[in-house]
């Protein structure tokens, strides 16, 4: 079990945060372990032949199906929304004596691959490094920006749940194993911690390949390294993931004759906030066609519209609920 106790300061502190690092990571599990992650079963089959002639036995070491995976290789974001390349660079540039300790946290490491990571560490980063950003390219890349509208998506919901609610509102639904009592913010898990976050605050990165994981980081000091301790953290499933691969439902034949199929489409799809660019893929038309078709629902107030940091995010009002039942 791991207990934060919350500062007043730690309150003012707690961010969101992205990273395509972790969907990277998390999905070298995913990839040998497709029965324990079903959702991204389309992914695994459409990914596996891409990604066959890379040498992935290290990262794989480092990033094993069960335990613990290497903290190096997904730190806490050090930016709300970072694009690969910062985070891969992050990664190259860790302090030699982290990345020996954090090697000695996972379990089952072959000797040969932790013995030639400890030996020179600085090499093995280059090496993780440049294998991982390989791995980005044929089997992440073109999939990011419709994870990336889920995760928009998500942070839209819970930072709405935090101005209304506060941070109990914020932490009620989370994640099941995540509770919050008072100044005590609690996180099942095999380890056991207690401390303070002591004013540096908390990092939420939801995630969509790591699911259904939440992965913590507790800013503890770790024994035998000098260095700073990593951003305390919370990686929690993103919601909605389970439409990640699917396309969109039909809709319901009374509802496409009251205002088209497609509207009506789009109306169904959004019960969850959606991107005009994540619409057009899941109902098979173009970003620009989607756009005319969203123009004429928000002027009849069936759905709004949200702009975030990056995109505009469409949702279903209380009036499109209605005619959707």
């Amino acid at each position: 079990m791991i207990v934060w106790r919350l500062l007043p300061e730690d309150v003012a502190r707690i961010r969101f945060a992205f990273s395509p690092l972790f969907e990277l990571v998390f999905s070298l599990v995913v990839l040998r372990a497709p029965g324990e992650h079903s959702l991204h079963l389309p992914w695994v089959r459409a990914t596996r032949a891409s990604v066959a002639d890379l040498d992935l036995a290290e990262v794989f070491a480092i990033a094993p199906v069960h335990g613990w995976i290497a903290d190096f290789i997904t730190p806490a974001p050090s930016q709300p929304q970072p694009d690969i390349a910062t985070e891969l660079d992050a990664v190259l540039r860790t302090e030699p004596q982290r990345v020996i300790s954090d090697i000695a946290d996972v379990p089952n490491v072959p000797e040969e691959v932790a013995h030639r990571i400890r030996a020179d560490p600085e090499a093995a980063l280059v090496r993780i490094v440049d294998t991982l950003a390989r791995y980005w390219d044929v089997a992440m890349a073109e999939h990011w920006p419709r994870i990336l509208s889920l995760l928009d998506a998500d942070v839209l919901w819970r930072s709405q749940r935090l101005a209304g609610g506060g941070l109990h509102a914020l932490f009620d639904d989370l994640h099941e194993t995540v509770t919050l009592d008072g100044d005590r913010l609690t996180a099942a898990d095999p380890f056991e911690y207690t401390g303070q976050l002591s004013g540096t605050g908390l990092t939420l990165v939801p995630h969509a390949m790591g699911w259904p994981w939440v992965r913590k980081l507790t800013g503890r000091r770790k024994p035998g390294f000098a260095g700073e301790p990593y951003q305390p953290m919370i990686a929690y499933p993103v919601r909605g993931v389970a439409t990640l691969w699917e396309a969109a439902p039909p809709p319901p034949d009374a509802l496409a004759a009251l205002i088209g199929r497609t509207r009506a489409g789009i109306l169904i799809t959004l019960a969850e906030p959606a991107t005009t660019t994540e619409l057009a893929r899941r109902m098979g038309l173009t970003p620009g066609a989607i756009s005319q078709h969203l123009s004429v629902l928000h002027a009849s107030g069936l759905v709004s519209r949200t702009r975030t940091t990056r995109t505009v995010l469409y949702r279903r009002t209380a009036r499109g609920d209605v005619i959707t039942e």
